[in-house]
Order: structure tokens, then C-alpha cells, then sequence
């Protein structure tokens, strides 16, 4: 028998409701949560309002709705069909001929496309957001003033020394044994936030322990004729480990800018082992959806109208904690580059998926 279009829909409907609901309670929860811990921080800040806390709650928020995504997904299945099940709908179904892989399909196709949108939508606006947050949260509660960017044009950073400042711009850069060197480096000096002091272009810079050393360096001051130096010193507090921080983490790009930020990072000479293990994270999540349905259903395909909601409940929460630690542990064995990247991104969703296709082979087939 063929699933009609009028029971797929309305499977689907059930579905994504009981997706939207969980979705928008976790999301409720997680921001007040959010929002008790950045008043705790800022307790002891006078420079932080009440606004900006929860400016920074709302920011933060988009990134965190990604994360509860493939958990959303489970217990709005597993309530989907529990209620299917308790109603009787879900009996009637099977006993019209309709197997569980029938009805499941609706269910999974919809998974699968919250998942595309997750990742070519949803995805580009949070890390966006996440990026405000984290530069809020630098600047408010870290007091950090150092910014660096990776394009396509080199590398830009940007380094404070008191109230005055300076703009490092290098179109290459070369890591040769821990050591930092930038070719045809210019730097840029102002006096304050805005006002240009002098301008300094020098044929190669190397990071020592506490100032640049600049070799051929042309200084172009204001109003000043220009004047050669074989060799000049710039002050600095940047350090390799600072600058390795400085790079914006995976979370803060769009899966759509993560491929070309990680080129430029691996011909910058510096790891984009996180960066490319995020993105291949990303691209499993409509394949772990998909998984996450399975898994709902094999709580609930043998449950009878008088069960009580404990064993769901319980079931779910054990699953989502077991997922939770094996994406963990899998993530930091790639991270560490003990298992390939693609590996270690790809395997929660694998053994999710071949879990519950197991189990709802078994609930099934028998």
C-alpha cells in the first residue's frame, strides 16, 4: 500500500509542530540561562548595562539554537509519534498495511530539509551574530584589543598600546620554526583612535619576544620627508600564542566562507584543522537529522496507548546525553589529529544513523 499525499502531509505537519514547540521551550530556557550568567559577569563591571546584556543574550542565541537542532529533532519525533501512538492514529496506519519505513519517510524528508536549512541559512546569520557577540564580549568583559583577520588580501592585525594604535598589513606571511615573518609588511600608526601619525613599509618583519624587527623599513611620517632605516623596532605585546588565539573561530563563519577562510589559512603556514573539522560537522548535519528520526522512532514504534511517557522521556534523554559525549570525544581525537578530520566529523552521524536504521530493522522485520 502507498502512503497517501494527504497522511504524508499530515505526518509531516505533526512533525515539524512538534519540532517548532521543543525547539522554541529549549530556546526560552537556554536564554534565560544565557541571560542569569552575563548578569553574573557584569555584577562586577560598571561599564555594562542591562541593554548590552541582553543585546549580547539575543546574539548569542541564533549559535546556541544551532547546537539544540538534532535534539529538537528527537523529542519532537519521538512526541510526534508518542502521540500518533496514544491516539491510535499510528495503530490504525499499520493495520491499514502502511509499514513503519512509509510513515517514517514524511518525517525524515522533513528532517533532512530542516537540516539543508540549517546549514545555507540558519547557519551564515548565527555565526554572524556569534561574531558581534564574541567582539562585544572581548572588548566589555576581557578587555582584549588586539583584532586579527585572514583574507585573501594577507594578513591584518591590529595592536593597541595605550590610547594610540597601529594597523599591521602583510600579503604574505610565513611560520618558519615557531617564528613569525611578514613580507613587504606596511604599518599604519595613529595617535587615538583616528589620527594618522606616520606610515612604515618594510621588506620583511619578524615577531620577536616583545617588539617587530623590520628590516628595509621606509618611515613616512607626517609632513616629514620620508627616511630609510636598515633596521627598526616597533614595540609590541603580540605573541604567536596571541595571534593563533586572535584567528576567528569556525562558529563566527558562514558555511559558506568557511572553504576559502581555510585555504588562506593553510597557505598563511598556520592549522585549520578546527576550521575544516566545523565545516565537515556542518555539512553532516541533514544526515544526522535523518538519524535523529530513526532513533525517535525506535522509542515509540512498539508503544502502546496505555505506556506512560517515562520510558520516552528517559529513552531520549539517554540518547541525546550518548550523542552528546561521542561527538565530544570523536571532535578532540580530530582536533588532536589522532583520527582523520573527516572521520571524526562524519562518525556521529554515521553510527547514529546505522544505530537506529538497526533497531527500526529489527522493530520491523523482525
Amino acid at each position: 500500500m502507498h502512503l497517501s499525499m494527504t497522511l504524508t502531509r499530515y505526518i509531516g505537519k505533526s512533525f515539524l509542530r512538534h519540532f517548532a514547540t521543543i525547539f522554541l521551550i529549549f530556546l526560552a530556557i537556554i536564554f534565560l540561562i544565557d541571560i542569569v550568567e552575563l548578569l553574573r559577569r557584569a555584577s562586577s563591571n560598571d561599564n555594562v548595562g542591562i541593554g548590552l546584556v541582553v543585546k549580547m543574550g539575543f546574539m548569542k542565541l541564533p549559535f546556541m539554537a544551532q547546537q539544540i537542532f538534532p535534539f529538537a529533532v528527537l523529542f519532537g519525533g519521538m512526541a510526534s509519534f508518542w502521540r500518533l501512538t496514544r491516539s491510535s492514529e499510528l495503530v490504525v496506519t499499520r493495520s491499514a498495511g502502511v509499514s513503519a519505513w512509509q510513515f517514517l519517510m514524511p518525517v525524515i524528508l522533513v528532517a533532512f530539509m530542516l537540516g539543508l536549512l540549517k546549514i545555507s541559512t540558519f547557519n551564515p546569520l548565527a555565526s554572524a551574530m556569534l561574531s558581534k557577540y564574541d567582539r562585544l564580549n572581548a572588548i566589555h568583559f576581557h578587555g582584549k584589543s588586539n583584532l586579527l583577520a585572514v583574507t585573501k588580501n594577507g594578513l591584518w592585525l591590529r595592536q593597541s598600546s595605550g590610547k594610540n594604535q597601529s594597523v599591521i598589513h602583510a600579503p604574505n606571511i610565513s611560520i618558519i620554526n615557531n617564528e613569525i615573518e611578514l613580507s613587504h609588511a606596511s604599518i599604519f600608526m595613529y595617535e587615538g583612535a583616528d589620527k594618522f601619525v606616520l606610515r612604515i613599509d618594510a621588506e620583511k618583519g619578524i615577531l620577536a619576544k616583545g617588539f617587530w624587527h623590520l628590516h628595509n623599513a621606509t618611515i613616512n611620517a607626517k609632513d616629514k620627508k620620508p627616511r630609510f632605516n636598515k633596521e627598526h623596532w616597533i614595540e609590541t605585546d603580540i605573541t604567536l600564542n596571541k595571534i593563533h588565539e586572535s584567528f576567528s573561530p569556525p562558529e563566527t563563519m558562514s558555511f559558506w566562507k568557511l572553504p576559502s577562510f581555510i585555504n588562506n589559512l593553510e597557505k598563511a603556514g598556520f592549522s585549520a584543522i578546527r576550521h575544516r573539522l566545523y565545516w565537515h560537522s556542518l555539512l553532516s548535519a541533514p544526515l544526522l537529522l535523518c538519524a535523529m528520526v530513526l532513533i525517535a522512532a525506535t522509542f515509540t514504534l512498539r508503544q502502546s496507548r496505555r505506556s506512560t511517557a517515562t520510558f520516552v522521556i528517559l529513552g531520549g534523554i539517554l540518547t541525546g546525553f550518548i550523542l552528546f559525549f561521542l561527538s565530544d570525544v570523536v571532535f578532540a581525537l580530530g582536533l588532536r589529529e589522532y583520527i582523520p578530520v573527516i572521520m571524526a566529523a562524519w562518525t556521529p552521524s554515521g553510527i547514529s544513523l546505522l544505530l537506529g536504521l538497526a533497531i527500526v530493522f529489527h522493530l520491523e522485520d523482525g
